[in-house]
């Protein structure tokens, strides 16, 4: 298969080709194109013959630069370049939850944040975390885990404060993300942890604090899944009979699922 290179070279110069066939064509007549009121026959023959050595030095450069480009880097397309470490660094911005490895320097405390949620975040998630129309709460919902209707907030719900600083980095405010600087985000990160009475008035969020903050809901993220590993192989031959196949286990009665409200509740197994 022919690189993009080859196939660039192939159309430039059948691009080119043409217009030498072109201006061909009209040096065997009275100047064709290249005759204009004003101008002498002296000069369109002049002009045609000027355009005429262009595009056959043009063709002659495209068969051998071009060609030789590309037998000298055989399957390379020369897109881009190679990224550097201020573009990497860019798009490094992940904090990670458990240790907080990742996150960058700088620092905010509740005050500040109260300040810049007021201006950034209450119109989608409420003056206090409480949460607007179809916008997420916040803050509250502790101890309702287990209700029908839980209330997955930030204080109920989320087992790390750092992730808290990693997704208001990443995608807040939802409009302008990546608009907010590294020590609002801290300091957003505290208010909403003060909302959520995890962290009191004066604390001040930084790489070394936001680790440290213990959530209510951490060590509710152990889970074990009680279904058994398998080392099945697929069948290709000799496979065994569908219909001495049975199923020695379910996952009825293993808390896989959350249960629903409504007729699901009460059907019974089959």
């Amino acid at each position: 298969m022919s690189s993009f290179r080859d196939r660039l070279r192939f159309f430039l110069a059948d691009a080119v080709t043409l217009r030498c066939y072109r201006a061909a064509i009209a040096s065997k007549g009275d100047g064709g194109e290249y005759i204009r009121p004003g101008r002498s026959s002296f000069e369109a023959r002049r002009l045609r013959g000027s355009h005429l050595r262009m595009t056959v030095a043009a063709v002659a450069f495209l068969s051998t630069g071009v060609g030789a480009a590309s037998a000298a880097e055989p399957g390379h397309f020369g897109y881009g370049t190679s990224p550097s470490t201020e573009q990497i660094a860019g798009w490094d911005i992940d904090a990670r939850g458990e240790d907080g490895a990742g996150l960058p320097p700088g620092k905010g405390d509740v005050a500040t944040g109260e300040n810049v949620y007021a201006e950034q975040c209450a119109a989608c998630h409420g003056t206090f975390g409480e949460g607007g129309g179809r916008f997420p709460k916040l803050a509250g919902g502790q101890g309702t885990l287990k209700d029908d209707r839980p209330e997955l907030t930030v204080g109920s719900y989320w087992p790390y404060a750092p992730t808290l600083w990693n997704y208001i980095n990443r995608a807040m405010p939802m409009p302008m993300p990546h608009t907010l600087s590294s020590d609002d985000v801290y300091a957003l990160t505290a208010y909403i942890l003060n909302l959520n009475n995890i962290v009191p008035n004066e604390f001040v969020a930084d790489r070394d604090s936001l680790p440290k903050v213990r959530m209510p809901n951490r060590d509710n993220f152990i889970w074990t899944d009680p279904r058994p590993d398998t080392a099945a192989e697929p069948c290709m031959s000799a496979c065994r009979d569908p219909r001495s196949v049975t199923i020695s286990s379910t996952a009825e009665e293993r808390d896989l699922t959350p249960r629903t409200t409504g007729p699901l509740d009460d059907m019974q197994p089959k």
